[in-house]
This record gives structure tokens, C-alpha cells and sequence, in this order.
């Protein structure tokens, strides 16, 4: 199987994985596809495998990068994604290698992305990365991990940048979220409504600049969930489990 290269000339036509068959995101679906063309201008590079499946990766460099991140003259990975009977075929590295070879050509140091510190929804599988020569190197809580391929030695340090707020100061549940993930934008509605049903309140932000999700107080800034100010998950929660995390929360103010 090929893989081909989404761009603003075929990205209308073209599906771009995520959500795929879900008709009930399919606006939110419009919504990463404007966010994605207007980064594309920004340098980001969006492969896909030529086939229906959820096998993509999107990268930029990372000075343009939506995340709070100290990475100057590396290319940062959005997301790396391999699902399903797909996996354990190569597709993983043959992505990174493109990612790399086109880092290499533009003269970039090297290459960074957030991982977990153990396996989480929605964050890569630091295992591979490693494997791939990746190594950590900064850490924030309260459990991401910024791991860098680095093949100038020269090269700074990536880093997590130091001055986050690591708290929202609202009272109930606070969202803060971007439009580069369908799901986090189609789940919304629904949590409000849990949220409202519990007389809890519950507040939205979404991040549409570049620094405005750089100086983000979350680090996954596609969705971030705290309640009563402290962080809670980066996982875009489902209707019932978010419920289920809402009595627990509940419970134990």
C-alpha cells in the first residue's frame, strides 16, 4: 500500500482518517480540515494511507506547533497514528521516516512529540519511539513526556516551556481544546448536558491561535479537562465515562 500527502489542493475531496463513518462529527471533521489548511501555509505536512483506515501522521515545525514547547529548528509530530489490522506492518516508521527525511532537507536539528509515561488514549506509544531512537527529555506533569530524536548534536535541548500555568481557576469543570481533533470538537454538547444535569458548572475554551495554545494551561492542548481547577485528563472522555468521572468527582468534594 502507498501512502498519499493531503495538501490545500485535494484536502476537500480527500478523507483525512480521523472520525471516520462517524456522521455525528462530520462538522467537526470540517472544522480540523480548516484548521489543517490554514497550518499547511505554516509548514505542516499531513500523509495518509491510500486506503479507508486510521494509518496518518501530520507534523510541523515546531516554533508553529500548537503545544507549549521550546523546540526551535525542530519538527514537531502532531499525531502518529496506526489502528486496527494496520498495525505491526511498518506503517509507524515508514511515517516517521518521512517526517524525518523532510526534517533533514529543510536543515532542522531534529525531530520532538509528547508521549505519556505509560500508555494513555490519545498520546503515542513511547515504547515505539524509543525504539526509533527517541529519547526523553523533559518531563511536566502529571505524566507527559517530551521525547526528542536528535541528530545535531550541537542542537538545543527541547523543552516543555517553564512558565505554564498548570491549573485552570474555574470552578467546575473547565475544557480547554483546539480544532485538531474531530472528537474533541464533536464531544462537547454532550458533556455540557451531563455537566448542566448535575448542576456542575461547566465552561468551554477554545484555543484559535497558535499563542494562545502555546501559553496553554495544558499540555495536550487538543483537550484538557480540569475540575475546580485542577487537571484531570488529556483523554477525550466518552458521554458515559465522563458521567461516571463526574460522580466520582462529586463524591469526593
Amino acid at each position: 500500500m502507498e501512502f498519499i500527502q493531503i495538501s490545500e489542493s485535494n484536502i476537500e475531496t480527500e478523507h483525512i482518517c480521523c472520525a471516520l463513518g462517524a456522521k455525528q462529527y462530520e462538522e467537526a471533521v470540517n472544522e480540523k480540515k480548516k484548521w489543517l489548511t490554514k497550518r499547511m501555509d505554516e509548514g505542516l505536512v499531513f500523509y495518509r494511507l491510500d486506503e479507508r483506515a486510521k494509518v496518518f501522521m501530520e507534523y510541523l515545525p515546531a516554533d508553529m506547533a500548537w503545544v507549549p514547547i521550546q523546540a526551535s529548528n525542530y519538527m514537531y509530530i502532531n499525531c502518529l497514528w496506526v489502528s486496527g489490522r494496520h498495525k505491526n506492518n511498518g506503517y509507524a516508521k515508514q511515517l516517521l521516516n518521512y517526517c524525518k527525511e523532510d526534517a533533514i532537507s529543510r536543515g532542522m536539528d531534529g525531530i520532538v512529540h509528547i508521549v505519556g509515561k505509560k500508555n494513555y488514549p490519545y498520546l503515542s506509544e513511547k515504547r515505539f519511539f524509543e525504539h526509533m531512537g527517541f529519547e526523553v527529555v523533559d518531563q511536566a506533569d502529571p505524566y507527559f513526556q517530551l521525547v526528542a530524536l536528535k541528530w545535531n548534536e550541537q542542537a538545543i535541548v527541547p523543552s516543555f516551556k517553564k512558565q505554564i500555568k498548570t491549573c485552570s481557576n474555574d470552578e467546575g469543570i473547565s475544557i480547554y481544546y483546539t480544532a485538531q481533533c474531530p472528537f474533541a470538537v464533536g464531544i462537547l454538547a454532550e458533556l455540557k448536558t451531563i455537566a448542566e444535569d448535575k448542576s456542575v458548572p461547566f465552561k468551554t475554551y477554545r484555543m484559535t491561535t497558535k499563542e494562545e495554545a502555546q501559553n496553554s494551561p495544558t499540555i495536550w492542548t487538543t483537550f484538557g479537562l480540569f475540575y475546580n481547577g485542577e487537571f484531570i485528563t488529556h483523554e477525550i472522555i466518552s458521554p458515559n465515562k465522563f458521567d461516571k468521572l463526574l460522580t466520582k468527582l462529586l463524591s469526593e468534594s
